[in-house]
């Protein structure tokens, strides 16, 4: 019956995938025009960018499945994202997912100008549908001279669907596996006003026993011009996510049925009878205000926060947390231009503060049983930075970024015995970056970098499943080296990006394993992180809407890493 219901789902996706549109798409050959980015504070071409950087543009994440953001970001170099069950992403950047056996830590994230990324560290991404999103930026390595708390790289999400001034879209997909996912957008733009509207639900059985997945998903934006160069822009969205996580298999039980949930043994229940999943309600918004005070002069400033409710039957205990976060970015930009003399400086701060609350019970079966433990955890993160950018001669562009970090978490056990409130301070970091790049001919470009990295332990990883709060770990901190190149060929037809990275890191954080499978973390000395990256994208055929083939593109990517521990 279940193999029956796969072919039928399967044919629906072949016979149904349906996409309805106000206007028609947009002329694919604008691809061809120059490369703009916004890595930092202000648009730049890509050739003249000092980071390295990887980009998903809309055309890119519209070829890829609209059910996950895996196949997207797999296709970039140094970039390696893996869905442990349907919706439980991973993601690495340059092997930071040393300390992640779950999760996201150790990146920053950005939604628009606001940071998803919370003051404990921690990124749900996987609350966000892949089929609304605009695009995505990637910046490899430290950024922490500018974005705070990071040595894995910073992760910046566009949501703005369409440029459209006016669209009404619809789409329905469905596959194998149970897999169904829809989506509608509406965006209408007056003079002085915009609005976007877009909701989407997925839902799947998934190949593996146990790993069902749910999500509703909606996202409301708006952005007001109320003066010719002033606007108020705000976000906020829900998701619903709940999806079941089969657990591990031995090699010999993945050999017998690669299919099944992890089972149950002499001293523990598998995961089927214990219902092991994760349910997350979340709400997310934020509001900004850019003004441009005078023809040089610009300030930037957002307010943001979420609340989570959070769910995780596992096998061992059954995790309840509740987490409320808020937070401010904001800077003043100055910019200068004479003749071929162009400098932007920037000065500015970011503050967050994160407060969970975490109670832990016996699972019995998919219910709560006696409390185990209840712990309180609030964590705070302030920086301020200071960034200034010059392009010269229309060939050289020299960046220079410096922050100064701030970091601390009070706790307190609530159960099974009440102890007072207690903080933990981390030292202040200094945090700064030197980068060149210089346009050697029209289409080639060399650059090179210098710059330190800071991430301290995330609140998942102080107070980890072992139920211990662990207030030995410290900071990672980090000097990363690179140098890069790239090409356009004259004609557009090929496009070369390569990297090569010294990265020394100290104070790793790696994960541990307790005898009854809980986990804890500790900091392993150092690590000596070294790669090459590159990538080549080559036109085939160029765009061309008006023939039957209209555009065929090759992009290969090449990641060589040697990681090693040096003590």
């Amino acid at each position: 019956m279940k193999s029956y219901r796969n072919s039928i789902t399967t044919l629906l996706f072949i016979l149904f995938s349906v996409q309805i549109f106000a206007q028609t798409l947009p002329d694919t050959s604008k691809q061809l025009n120059e490369v703009i980015i916004r890595a930092h504070f202000s648009d730049q071409p890509l050739l003249k960018s000092t980071s390295s950087i990887g980009i998903l543009n809309p055309t890119l994440l519209q070829k890829k499945p609209e059910q996950s953001l895996v196949p997207a970001f797999n296709s970039i170099p140094g970039i390696r994202m893996e869905e442990r069950s349907p919706g439980s992403y991973r993601l690495s950047i340059r092997g930071s997912l040393l300390r992640s056996p779950f999760g996201i830590r150790n990146i920053k994230m950005y939604l628009d100008e606001y940071a998803l990324t919370d003051a404990g560290g921690n990124t749900y991404l996987n609350l966000l549908d892949a089929s609304t999103l605009n695009g995505i930026t990637i910046l490899k390595g430290p950024e922490a001279s500018i974005f705070g708390a990071n040595t894995g790289g910073v992760v910046l999400i566009d949501p703005h669907k369409t440029r459209d001034s006016s669209l009404i879209s619809a789409g329905i997909t469905a596959g194998s596996y149970g897999l169904f996912h829809q989506k509608v957008s509406v965006k209408k733009q007056w003079k002085k006003y915009e609005f976007n509207f877009n909701q989407a639900y997925q839902g799947s059985d998934g190949y593996r026993e146990n790993s069902a997945l749910k999500r509703n998903y909606a996202n409301l934006s708006q952005k007001w011009q109320y003066a010719k160069k002033s606007q108020l822009r705000s976000t906020i969205l829900f998701s619903d996510l709940d999806y079941e996580t089969p657990g591990g298999l031995t090699k010999a039980q993945a050999e017998k049925d690669p299919r099944m949930a992890r089972t149950a043994t002499a001293m523990f229940p598998g995961a089927v009878d214990q219902q092991a999943g994760i349910q997350n309600k979340t709400w997310f918004g934020g509001v900004l205000n850019e003004s441009q005070l005078s023809p040089t002069i610009r300030h930037v400033i957002s307010f943001f926060g979420a609340t989570t409710n959070f769910k995780n039957p596992f096998i061992t205990n059954y995790e309840e947390r509740s987490e409320n976060s808020g937070g401010i970015r904001t800077f003043l930009e100055h910019t200068i231009k004479r003749n071929k003399f162009h400098l932007t400086s920037n000065l500015g701060m970011e503050s967050q503060s994160t407060r969970s609350e975490i109670e832990n019970h016996d699972n019995i079966f998919g219910k709560k049983g006696n409390l185990q433990s209840h712990d309180k955890l609030n964590a705070l993160q302030t920086f301020y930075f200071a960034h200034v950018s010059a392009n010269i001669g229309n060939r050289l562009t020299a960046e220079t970024g410096l922050s100064l970090n701030r970091y601390s978490y009070t706790y307190n056990t609530i159960a099974p015995v009440m102890t007072p409130k207690a903080k933990k301070q981390f030292d202040l970091q200094w945090m700064p970056r030197f980068a060149l790049s210089y346009l050697f001919r029209e289409n080639i470009s060399g650059r090179v970098s210098v710059s330190k990295g800071y991430s301290p332990p995330t609140l998942a990883e102080v107070r980890a499943s072992d139920n211990v709060i662990n207030t030995d770990l410290q900071a990672e901190t980090g000097w990363n080296y690179e140098t890069g190149l790239r090409l356009n060929s004259s004609n557009n037809r090929i496009f070369i990006d390569l990297s090569v990275f010294d990265f020394r890191l100290q104070n790793a954080i790696v994960r541990r394993l307790n005898e009854n499978d809980t986990e804890y973390f500790i900091n392993a000395g150092g690590t000596r992180q070294r790669g090459l990256e590159a990538q080549v994208v080559q036109w085939i055929i160029f765009p061309n809407p008006e023939k039957f083939i209209r555009s065929l593109q090759l992009r290969n990517g090449v990641t060589l890493s040697n990681f090693i521990f040096d003590d």
